[in-house]
């Protein structure tokens, strides 16, 4: 294992309670690690229901309980967040330093999704890791090779992977480095497939964190942090397959567009939402084709969308 982080971790305190990080959750009860990677089912205090994976915890031994109970969260760096079937904030995953956005030729890259993920990343703030999978099934003029090279204009990483043919897995493992990264993409893209490839011995794992959960051998609704051999952990999440950002007031949509971002200080007007004010900057590079108009018309779309809510 991996030693966690130590900026993750809350301080031993007084009153004997431990460090560790939050590596899965299952209802009111997590499974925590501890720096010499030991795994210990808690359960979470009621005032911390709000606890996810990636958080770092203190917590403690119960004797009247005769189980270990998670006292405190430490202050997180980030949380990524997601609406629930009734609309509300769900916590998916904290403390992340990269989100690794899978895409593959087939199915075709989604463009407005991919946006909202980097939305999310730029928001955080993390890296955001372009991962174009399926690689050699890509033509010379593929579509998903040209979208990517728009994305690669704006400065993100990319990366290609083939699992079939091992491409790019070592590439990929480097660029997560040290720190924590989710991994998300659309349906059909390999993900599950890559996440295996990083993570030799993977079924190994999730059977072990679900012996520990009690969940059963099959448990894939909830996120769960595992580390790379190379160094790193990568924290897979079932229910990212599709995003929508929420919670976002303007200035953060515009944060989320890195190319507006650039131009929103040369706009006449300080609060300037570049749709139809004079002395937009960002039109005006809209008109002359500085910025993609794809990308220009997600974010209106947006715009309108958080305007609504």
């Amino acid at each position: 294992m991996i030693p966690l982080k130590k900026d993750l971790l809350v301080p031993s305190s007084a009153d004997g309670a431990l460090s560790g990080r939050i590596v899965q959750r299952f209802g009111a009860q997590v499974l925590v690690e501890d720096a010499q990677g030991g795994l210990y089912r808690c359960t979470l205090r009621r005032r911390l229901q709000d606890a996810v994976c990636g958080d770092g915890v203190a917590w403690t031994h119960d004797a009247a309980r005769r189980g270990h109970v998670v006292t405190a969260i430490a202050p997180r760096r980030n949380l990524l967040q997601r609406a629930d079937a009734r609309g509300q904030l769900k916590g998916i995953a904290a403390n992340l330093s990269q989100l690794v956005i899978v895409l593959a030729p087939r199915p075709a890259p989604n463009p407005l999704l991919l946006d909202r993920y980097l939305i999310a990343a730029e928001n955080l703030p993390a890296q955001a890791l372009l991962v174009l999978n399926k690689c050699d099934l890509c033509s010379a003029d593929d579509a998903a090779l040209a979208l990517l090279d728009e994305y690669a204009a704006l400065g993100y990483a990319i990366v290609q992977t083939s699992t079939l043919k091992g491409t790019g897995i070592d590439t990929l493992a480097a660029r997560i480095g040290e720190g924590t990264a989710v991994c998300v993409g659309q349906s059909g893209v390999g993900k599950s497939s890559l996440v295996q490839a990083l993570i030799p011995g993977l079924e190994i794992r999730i059977g072990a964190l679900s012996a520990l959960s009690g969940e059963g051998q099959h448990t894939t609704t909830s996120a769960a942090l595992y580390h790379l051999p190379q160094g790193g952990s990568l924290i897979d999440s079932p229910g990212l397959r599709d995003f929508i950002p929420q919670g976002l007031d303007k200035a953060a949509l515009q944060q989320g567009f890195v190319e507006i971002r650039a131009l929103a200080g040369e706009c006449r007007f300080h609060n300037c939402l570049h749709l139809h004010e004079p002395g937009c900057a960002v039109q005006a590079a809209v008109a002359r084709g500085q910025i993609n108009a794809r990308r220009y018309a997600h974010y209106r779309t947006l715009l309108t969308q958080e305007a609504m809510a």
